[in-house]
């Protein structure tokens, strides 16, 4: 099973060190939001020197940043590490992009076209010939670096459509078993195929713990998940799924437990588990040590 780890640290420090450990356990990669800790590609570059696995961003929010920078810094980074650089975008919440940045977030869905339109030639090509209603590019970067694949944060159909049109897949947080099955891998897998592109990658990152204590690892995780209730986008997936806490998405249980819910993921259309391991320090321990096990 291809699986990689899926980290909420914030300091240089703590991402470097993770870093390391997720190598030496012999995950597939690494994966990082970009919030209000360390700028997640410059972390990424710093700590990505002296390991050889994938290492990507899930996600960067792509309002507070001109598509012309991003390439820049993504080319830039992307050449560093030697090309294994995953770049994860997405749109975020009108809460925070509105009421936290003091921007805009009207049509989203038409914002992130137009800013595909700009970042996807440059980080191939590396120009871009571009006039949009919101986003414009006219120029070329010169940077020595190998394309870098994108990955866009897709809840939605017209947002899972669009990744499938346009970028190497999706990579996802607390995707439901449900949604994976019904909208997120169909969707996005028949817009690649209508736009006659590759098979895309489905990257599902998910909260897991190993535990022998369910009860107690499921209301720690229903308390430390119910902030994503407040999003809209979130809240209609609960629904589709028949749940009415975030928490309750997370992959809890024993090793054999653990394993068949994943496989579960697998056969609804995952193409890589990336994994948040939660709980107290010796449960996410465990969940590591036996996750390591999983990788083939």
């Amino acid at each position: 099973m291809d699986i990689s780890i899926l980290s909420f640290d914030r300091s240089l420090a703590d991402i470097r060190t993770n870093v390391e450990r997720t190598s030496r356990e012999g995950f597939t990669g690494f994966w990082v939001p970009n919030g209000r800790g360390s700028d997640a590609l410059t972390a990424l570059a710093l700590a990505g020197a002296t390991v050889d696995i994938r290492l990507g961003t899930a996600v960067i929010p792509v309002h507070p940043r001109h598509p012309v920078a991003l390439a820049q810094q993504a080319l830039t980074v992307n050449a560093i590490l030697g090309g294994r650089l995953a770049l994860g975008l997405g749109v975020s919440h009108r809460p925070i992009v509105e009421d936290g940045w003091g921007l805009s977030f009207d049509r989203p869905l038409s914002y992130m076209k137009e800013y595909l339109a700009v970042l996807l030639p440059l980080l191939v090509d590396h120009k871009a010939n571009i006039d949009g209603e919101r986003v414009s590019m006219h120029g070329e970067l010169d940077i020595e670096s190998p394309p870098c694949p994108v990955f866009l944060a897709a809840l939605g159909p017209q947002m899972l459509e669009l990744a499938g049109r346009s970028t190497n897949g999706t990579v996802t947080w607390m995707v439901g078993l449900k949604t994976l099955r019904t909208l997120t891998a169909p969707t996005i897998n028949a817009a690649a195929a209508t736009a006659g592109r590759e098979p895309p990658e489905v990257i599902v990152g998910l909260p897991v713990c190993v535990t022998d204590n369910r009860a107690t690892a499921i209301a720690g995780a229903v308390e430390m998940l119910k902030r994503y209730g407040d999003f809209p986008s979130y809240r209609a997936m609960l629904k589709r799924e028949g749940i009415s806490e975030p928490g309750e998405l997370a992959v809890i249980g024993s090793s054999d437990e653990v394993e068949m819910q994943l496989n579960n993921f697998r056969e609804a259309g995952a193409t890589s588990i990336a994994a948040s391991p939660i709980g107290t320090r010796d449960e996410r321990d465990r969940t590591r040590d036996f996750l390591a096990t999983l990788v083939r």
